[in-house]
This record gives C-alpha cells, sequence and structure tokens, in this order.
C-alpha cells in the first residue's frame, strides 16, 4: 500500500528521459567513490575524530564548534567528509525517483533501490567508526562497504543503459563469465588485503596522545608483500581472461573496458609501488583509494559488459508478401 501511494506521487514527477538516467546513475557512481576518497583525506590529516561523537559532531551541536581540544581544521575536515553524505543521499534518491517514474524494469529498480539503501548502512558504519575511536577493523570495513557500492553503482549505470524490451545476449561463454566473475573476487582479496596495510601503517586517523589509535599489530612489510601477490594474481586472471576473450571474438564494447581495465589496474600498481617506497606520502594514500574506486568500476563495468540486453531486432518485411 505504502509502495501504491510512492508510485502515484512520483508520477507526478516529470518523466526522465533515458539521458536524465544516464547523467544520474554516472553522478551515483562518482559521488560513491568520491566519499571514499575524501574519506581517505580525512584519514592522512589525521581528522578522524575531528568530530568526535556521531551522529552529531559535538555532544549537543550537529556542526563543529569552538574546542581547544580538537584543531579547527579537523573538525573542518571530518565535517565536511560528513557533509558529503547528503551529497550521496541525494543522488541516491535521485535515481530511485528517475527509474520508477519511467517505469524501468526489476531488475533496474532493485540496483537503484540498493543505492540508497546502501547509503544509509554506509553512514552507520561510519557511526560505529568514530564512536570505536577508529578502531582498525571498523575501518577497513567503512572502506570495503563503499567499494561494494561502487561495484553496484557500476552495475546500475550499465542496466540503466540497456532497454528494457530488449534480449538478453550473452557476449563471452560461461566460462569467460565466471573468470570474470573470479577477477571481481581476487580484487576483494586485494582490497581487503589493502585495508590492513593501512591498519598497520602509519596514517591512523588521528593523532591524540590521550586516546591512540589501536592499530592493526602485523608487521606491515609482511602485509604488504600479501597485498602485492594478491595483486599479481588478479592481473594474470585479468591477461588470462583477455586472452579468452579475445580467442573466441568480443564486441568493441568489451574489448574497451578490458583495455580500460588492464590500464587502470596497472596504473594503481604503479602508484602502490611508489608509495612503499617514499614512505607513504598522504597524497598517493588518497590516490591509491581513488585507483581502488578505479578498479572496481571498470571490474565491474566489464563484468556487466558480458551479458547484456541487445535491442530486439527489426523483422524485415517479406518482399513475398509486399507484391502480393
Amino acid at each position: 500500500m505504502l509502495y501504491r501511494a510512492f508510485l502515484r506521487l512520483v508520477d507526478k514527477l516529470p518523466l526522465p528521459s533515458l539521458r536524465a538516467q544516464r547523467l544520474i546513475a554516472l553522478a551515483v557512481v562518482l559521488t560513491q567513490a568520491g566519499i571514499a576518497v575524501t574519506g581517505s583525506v580525512v584519514r592522512v590529516t589525521a581528522s578522524g575524530l575531528g568530530c568526535p561523537t556521531w551522529p552529531q559532531c559535538f555532544p549537543g551541536s550537529f556542526t563543529p564548534i569552538g574546542v581547544s581540544e580538537v584543531a579547527v581544521v579537523h573538525q573542518a575536515v571530518e565535517f565536511g567528509n560528513r557533509l558529503l553524505t547528503f551529497v550521496v543521499s541525494l543522488f541516491a534518491g535521485l535515481i530511485v525517483l528517475a527509474v520508477t517514474r519511467a517505469r524501468r524494469r526489476n531488475e533496474v529498480l532493485l540496483y537503484a533501490w540498493l543505492m540508497p539503501g546502501g547509503t544509509v548502512v554506509q553512514a552507520i558504519i561510519g557511526g560505529i567508526t568514530v564512536r570505536t575511536g577508529l578502531l582498525w577493523w571498523t575501518v577497513a570495513v567503512h572502506l570495503l562497504a563503499s567499494m561494494l557500492m561502487v561495484w553496484l553503482a557500476t552495475v546500475l549505470y550499465a542496466r540503466i543503459c540497456e532497454p528494457d524490451d530488449g534480449v538478453q545476449t550473452v557476449q563471452a561463454p560461461a566460462p569467460l563469465r565466471w573468470l570474470t566473475a573470479l577477477s571481481g573476487v581476487a580484487l576483494a582479496g586485494v582490497l581487503i588485503a589493502g585495508t590492513l596495510v593501512t591498519a598497520a601503517g602509519p596514517h591512523a586517523g588521528d593523532k591524540s596522545i590521550e586516546r591512540p589509535v589501536e592499530r592493526l599489530q602485523v608487521e606491515i612489510v609482511t602485509l604488504v608483500h600479501l597485498h602485492s601477490q594478491l595483486l599479481v594474481g588478479y592481473l594474470a586472471l585479468l591477461v588470462g581472461l583477455g586472452f579468452g576473450l579475445f580467442a573466441v571474438g568480443i564486441s568493441r564494447t568489451v574489448r574497451t573496458r578490458l583495455f580500460v581495465l588492464l590500464g587502470v589496474v596497472c596504473a594503481q600498481a604503479l602508484v602502490g609501488v611508489v608509495q612503499y617506497f617514499t614512505d607513504v606520502p598522504a597524497a598517493l594514500v588518497v590516490t591509491h583509494v581513488a585507483g581502488a574506486g578505479a578498479c572496481t568500476a571498470a571490474t565491474a563495468a566489464l563484468w556487466a559488459a558480458l551479458r547484456t540486453r541487445e535491442p530486439v531486432p527489426a523483422v524485415a518485411p517479406d518482399p513475398a508478401t509486399q507484391s502480393a
């Protein structure tokens, strides 16, 4: 009953064009990835507890206040990151309204509703992270949840671009599609290992002496080796996938997405190597998080391109019927 009332309200909105839906969906991808990047800025500037409580910034205030215990810059950085949640929520809500008003197919509606739902879950995880004093595993979960949202948002964008009345088309044999899914699993392993490296690294998110942030007590070199080896495995899977796709023949779209993914992964690996040998500078940490979002989006885009909906081919008129 509530959903029917929602539909009646949505029907009063202007009908969004396909281009509008695609632009909103692209904004969803960028904001979901962007808030992970700004979160990394919070971390490397030690502003993680610039707002020491949640959902309020300070007890009794949702906005920063002048206190000597917390530097103004740390308050501004953390509060700015929290404000971006409203931007993420705005586009998550807009995509639901757009695809609902356009009466898109159920698959698109499902992915669209995951956007506001996932944003709420992310806000709760962020609150837990603050309330536990930036406990390392909560920070790791926070980033991994962001990457999952980037994956889902990318698939949403791909499905919106497809016609609802199209024909389900398989662009590659099942073994190659499974290999693409396996590369996604490998990417998840790389991301998890990356969060462990960060958890043991120099950027704790806060430098308070009174409340030191608990760190992962594992030698960072060991974690770096694990992270790099998983990355090599992930890249090897992608190279093998590429050979398989070219062997069976692929569309121009799939080929482009494969090359973009390989380029992004190689660039991300280069950033990681430079980061390691330059003692993890803050700027490269932010760049590396942005690269993680790009790798996630590119992998999801390739996976989505291997099973698509194509327009129904037009049936040519029968010459015999026309002559009669």
